[in-house]
């Protein structure tokens, strides 16, 4: 496997996890077990090179040379191999993470409290904005306020992760002079909800808020029910980067186009 096909199987598992709840095991298991099985014919086409070696009297350096290619390509497989498990053993680990966080929500979840989901590559947990605040306010409700309570104490218990918490609103106008559009809504209730979470205990150099206006939608804002979805919270657990050195460094050795 070259290290161009390495990377498209790395970019398919992320938008298998952008797209779903959960990484499908199958992808890397089946990746594994081709590169296991083409070892398994390289070492036999080893085998028999140097039977013909030794017995050979003419021709011995051509097939000193189909062997040192032979050897050369079992070597790039058995590197990819190990590449392609340890991204298995990484996605297994995300799956870990997502299902701890489902588990540790899992009332809040019941009770329509919030939702956790995978979203563009990222662990997010989405509370409704309407669970949070009142219409067209970036003033915590009571509700609101035991929310995000429970929310924080949960928070605490995931050790020193960074969170994106970013507001995002429906594409109706906002008509209220204290807010000039709906960006500045979205914003607002962002850090409102950052300076919340700092006051229930979390790390506030772990906190980050942004506002997305209506241009970042979950769902069609041509109906109630969907502009109802798309005004919500979210909170982003920032993933690990500390991969992201060999990542980069395999992206870089790929030829330009």
């Amino acid at each position: 496997m070259t290290n161009r096909r390495v990377l498209a199987v790395m970019i398919a598992i992320s938008v298998a996890a952008a797209g779903g709840a959960c990484v499908k095991k199958s992808t890397h298991q089946k990746a594994v077990g081709d590169l296991e099985a083409r070892l398994a014919t390289a070492d036999g086409r080893i085998k028999a090179l140097e039977g013909e070696i030794s017995s050979l009297s003419t021709g011995k350096t051509a097939t000193e040379g189909e062997l040192a290619k032979v050897r050369d390509e079992k070597a790039a497989s058995e590197a990819d191999l190990a590449e392609l498990k340890a991204m298995r053993e990484a996605d297994q680990k995300r799956i870990a993470a997502f299902e701890d966080l489902q588990a540790r929500f899992k009332s809040m979840a019941d009770a329509g409290d919030l939702e956790i989901a995978f979203r563009k590559g990222q662990m997010t947990i989405k509370l409704p904005s309407g669970v949070l605040f009142p219409s067209a306010s970036a003033e915590l409700s009571e509700p609101g306020q035991k929310t995000l309570t429970k929310v924080a104490k949960v928070l605490q218990e995931l050790g020193r992760r960074r969170i994106l918490v970013a507001g995002h609103t429906d594409n109706v106008p906002i008509d209220k002079p204290e807010y000039k559009n709906n960006w500045y809504l979205s914003s607002a209730r962002a850090v409102v909800v950052v300076e919340y979470l700092v006051g229930a205990g979390l790390p506030p150099e772990l906190l980050a808020a942004a506002g997305y206006a209506d241009k970042d939608p979950v769902a069609s804002n041509k109906s109630k029910k969907g502009r109802q979805k798309n005004r919500r919270i979210e909170l982003l657990l920032v993933p690990d980067l500390s991969d992201l050195p060999k990542l980069t460094k395999a992206a870089a050795a790929q030829p330009a186009s």
